[in-house]
Formats: structure tokens, C-alpha cells, sequence
């Protein structure tokens, strides 16, 4: 049995844990929080990572928490006009195995948290690492606290600004992408009938998007409203007025207008990623989730990559301690591909898709409303598809 460590106690880390005790391995998380706790509000979950969960073993618990979504409609933010829906039912299914849905954060991070208990994990709050160093086949990490932990292998799965990647790859900080998104949840008693869907709904407009879509067993709806703004510094979950956030997305289509309307409670992130990079692995440390591809929410694959990454840690780390450097330079060379081109499609779509104007945004919609189902599911299958993680 071989001791592992996991930095960070949020979604991609407890992921991480999960895959690690399924193998049948001591695992503790060290969460720089008092408590295991995830903030936030909806987020996507594409078959790929229903698969994910299934091998985690948790696929029904979240699949019990989710709201399944029907298609996924693409609308011009100013005409009002739908230009594409990819059906997420029938055919779709049947190709990739698993459905689509969408679920709060938390009960995401829950059904997490709750296997790892089950499955023994180590769960310590109040502990953030801050570096490591290696040693006759060990990796001693120390922490914010003042502590120092010891075992076969380190799993840096700390988010977007990782002590770990920072010792790691070094790189500075994160990439600023000069977007802002406002968030907010509603409930859809106060959603007008009409606007109520099962579907992921988004209004493209020039330099702004609006995505909304339903959570919590279709009790709330989920809002997320996002300015190509230009924007140059870290904001987190700050507050934001009704007023402000409105004024930012003057211009939309009234249907759009009248659920903005409606939101309360905003708060404001700018979006920020990192390129690319060719490592993610130093002997017996390795990077996951956002410490080591953080990407813009675009392509709504963030959590579904670091749940990949759990399941592929999972596999590859079925070895003699002895082996550990070596298996872990095999996880990075499979999953470095594979985030890099997800990390680069968010971008692309953030760019190309959701905020062009005029020539361009009337482009996009020629090109998007030629496309069949068929076609659109052609076009995500090898995001979307299943990964075989059986053969690792």
C-alpha cells in the first residue's frame, strides 16, 4: 500500500483521493479551509465525465443531484433568434453513453466528499501546503501551519494558484483573460413559464454572452453572464449590483433581458487560465485539475478534465511505490494532449463563438445553423466521447 498526499480538498482533489483509495492506497488530503466546503453555483457535466464518476464510483450519487438537460441551444444574444440546438437525448446518448446534465457545485463536491469517507480517506482542514521536497522515495510536504507530512507521492491538485505547480513549473502567475462573469441563482418560481426549458441556453452577443440553465432539480435557475471586457485584475466572488451588472449587458434581446432582470445577489469573477505546459510531473509529484490545466468555462469542461485526470492517476499509480516516477511520467504524457487542445478550444470558443459582432457574429451564425445534430455531435465527440481508461 502506498501513502499519498493530495493538496487541496475541492473538486479536483477529492477526485484525486477517491481514485487513489479505489486502488487501494492510504490517501490524506491536506484543505488549506477549516472545513471541506465548495462555493459557487452550477456546472456542466458532459458524458465524459459521467464516465469519470462511474469510475470513481460515485455516478449515481451525483446523477441523484443532477438536472439532465435536453439540448443545448445556441441563440443570437441580439436578434433573439435561436441558430443552433445540439439535442442531447436519444442519439446522443446512445453515442456517448451517458447523458448531459448540469448540478450545483456543492452537491457535486459532496458526493465527492462523501465517497471519500466512505472509502477511508484522511480528510485534514486547516492545512495549505506551500512546497515540498523528495528524498529516498518519499515526498515531505509542509504547510501554512507550520506542519510537515510524509509519504510515497504528492498530488498537487491546489487550483489555479498552486504552491505546488509554483515550485513545480514555476510559471508565475495565473493568465489574465480580461473577461468578467456575474453570477447568480434564482429561483424558478419567479422564472417566467415560457422561459423555463430543460436546456443549456446561450445568448451570444457582441463582446457578451448570457447562459442559463436549470439546477437543483429544477428549482432554481442558474444565471452566469459573462463581458469581453478587457479586464486586467483578480477579482473573486466580489458583490455586484443589480444596476451594474444590467448595465453591462444593455443591448441583449428582451427574453434574455427579462432573466438578468430578475437575478439578485450577483458577484463577479474575471476569468482567468494558463497556456499550456509540456510537464506537470517532478519524480514522485504530480500536478491535477486546475493546478495543472485551469481553463476558461467555455468548452464547461474544467471539472470534467480534473475528474479524467483522477481516474487516469487512479490507473496508473496501480504500482510498486518503487515504480511511481515512472508511472506518473506516463499520466502526464496522457493527459497532456488531450488538456492542452481543451484548454485552447475554451479560448477559441471564447473568441470565435461567443462574443464576435457584426460581420463576424452574422459568420458564425451561417456556419452554426448548417450544421445538423449529426453534425454537432460529430463536432464534440472527442471531447465528449468516453475515454478507456482500462488500458493505461
Amino acid at each position: 500500500m502506498t501513502h499519498i498526499l493530495v493538496a487541496g480538498g475541492g473538486i479536483g482533489g477529492l477526485a484525486a483521493a477517491l481514485g487513489q483509495a479505489r486502488s487501494g492506497h492510504r490517501v490524506t488530503v491536506l484543505e488549506g479551509r477549516p472545513q471541506f466546503a465548495e462555493i459557487g453555483a452550477g456546472i456542466q457535466l458532459a458524458p465524459n465525465a459521467f464516465h469519470a464518476l462511474a469510475a470513481l464510483g460515485v455516478r449515481d450519487a451525483v446523477a441523484g443531484r443532477a438536472d439532465f438537460i435536453d439540448e443545448l441551444r445556441f441563440m443570437d444574444g441580439v436578434s433573439g433568434e435561436q441558430v443552433a440546438a445540439m439535442p442531447l437525448t436519444g442519439g446522443y446518448r446512445a453515442r456517448f453513453g451517458n447523458p448531459y446534465a448540469v448540478v450545483h457545485r456543492a452537491d457535486l463536491h459532496r458526493a465527492l466528499l462523501d465517497g471519500c469517507r466512505d472509502a477511508g480517506v484522511e480528510l485534514i482542514g486547516g492545512q495549505r501546503v506551500t512546497g515540498y521536497e523528495q528524498s529516498g522515495g518519499h515526498v515531505t510536504v509542509s504547510t501554512a501551519a507550520g506542519d510537515r507530512f510524509r509519504a510515497e507521492v504528492l498530488i498537487g491538485a491546489d487550483g489555479l494558484r498552486s504552491a505546488v505547480r509554483e515550485q513545480l513549473v514555476g510559471d508565475g502567475p495565473p493568465r489574465i483573460s480580461g473577461h468578467t462573469i456575474y453570477r447568480s441563482v434564482i429561483p424558478m418560481s419567479e422564472v417566467p413559464e415560457k422561459l423555463r426549458t430543460r436546456s443549456v441556453t446561450l445568448w451570444a452577443g457582441p463582446g457578451r454572452h448570457f447562459v442559463h440553465y436549470p439546477i437543483g432539480g429544477g428549482d432554481y435557475l442558474n444565471l452566469a453572464a459573462t463581458r469581453d471586457d478587457g479586464a486586467d485584475t483578480e477579482i473573486t466572488g466580489t458583490p455586484a449590483t443589480r444596476d451594474h451588472v444590467l448595465s453591462e449587458f444593455a443591448g441583449l434581446d428582451d427574453s434574455a433581458r427579462r432573466l438578468l432582470e430578475l437575478g439578485r445577489d450577483w458577484r463577479v469573477w474575471v476569468l482567468c487560465d494558463r497556456d499550456p505546459v509540456e510537464t506537470w510531473v517532478d519524480g514522485r509529484v504530480a500536478l491535477a485539475g486546475d493546478a495543472a490545466h485551469p481553463m476558461l468555462q467555455y468548452a464547461a469542461q474544467g471539472a470534467c478534465m480534473a475528474l479524467e485526470d483522477a481516474v487516469t492517476l487512479g490507473t496508473v499509480l496501480r504500482c510498486d511505490p518503487a515504480d511511481v516516477p515512472q508511472r506518473l511520467e506516463k499520466y502526464n504524457g496522457v493527459r497532456r494532449e488531450r488538456t492542452a487542445r481543451t484548454t485552447l478550444t475554451a479560448r477559441w470558443m471564447g473568441s470565435e463563438l461567443y462574443h464576435p459582432a457584426r460581420g463576424r457574429a452574422a459568420a458564425r451564425n451561417t456556419l452554426l445553423a448548417g450544421h445538423s445534430a449529426d453534425d454537432l455531435h460529430d463536432v464534440v465527440s472527442w471531447l465528449h466521447g468516453a475515454t478507456d481508461f482500462s488500458t493505461l
